[in-house]
């Protein structure tokens, strides 16, 4: 908010952005440690379950294929929850498409080169539906799900 102040919004968010691309890493690695978890979808889907669990996000995980891919459907974020009881909910849909987009393709990344990430363009809380539908999948099974 204090470069947005001195700057404006996109500004303030191109250099948050900047900062998503790096935090993720650190989180996703620190958690992997705690977990003692490897590279892999499923040890993926389990520290980035557990790093949601800590933040306090409700959300059920759908497998797609075991060790090919999963969908964790979120029913309540605390980052728009927090972004709307600042009285700035029209400013969600736009950091959230950025944001998340950056946060969680990152986290893909950290687990291996052949994980891919993408969400719901159109389920999504910050931009007034229900929930959010993160997709998480291998490259190779990502091909078939597309077809």
């Amino acid at each position: 908010m204090k470069l947005e102040d001195k700057f404006d919004f996109d500004t303030a968010l191109e250099v948050d952005n900047e900062v998503w691309k790096v935090f993720p890493k650190i989180q996703a690695r620190e958690i992997k440690t705690m977990l003692k978890a490897k590279e892999g979808i499923e040890d993926l889907k389990h520290c980035l379950t557990t790093g949601f669990e800590l933040k306090g996000f409700v959300f059920t995980v759908e497998n797609v294929d075991k060790n090919k891919g999963f969908d964790i459907v979120i029913t309540s974020c605390p980052w728009h929850t927090m972004i709307a009881k600042s009285h700035r909910a029209h400013l969600s849909a736009k950091v959230g498409d950025t944001i998340c987009r950056t946060e969680y393709s990152t986290w893909a990344a950290e687990f291996g080169d052949n994980i891919i990430f993408a969400f719901d363009t159109q389920k999504r809380i910050c931009a007034g539906g229900q929930e959010c539908v993160l997709h998480f999948t291998t490259k190779s099974n990502a091909k078939r799900r597309q077809a």
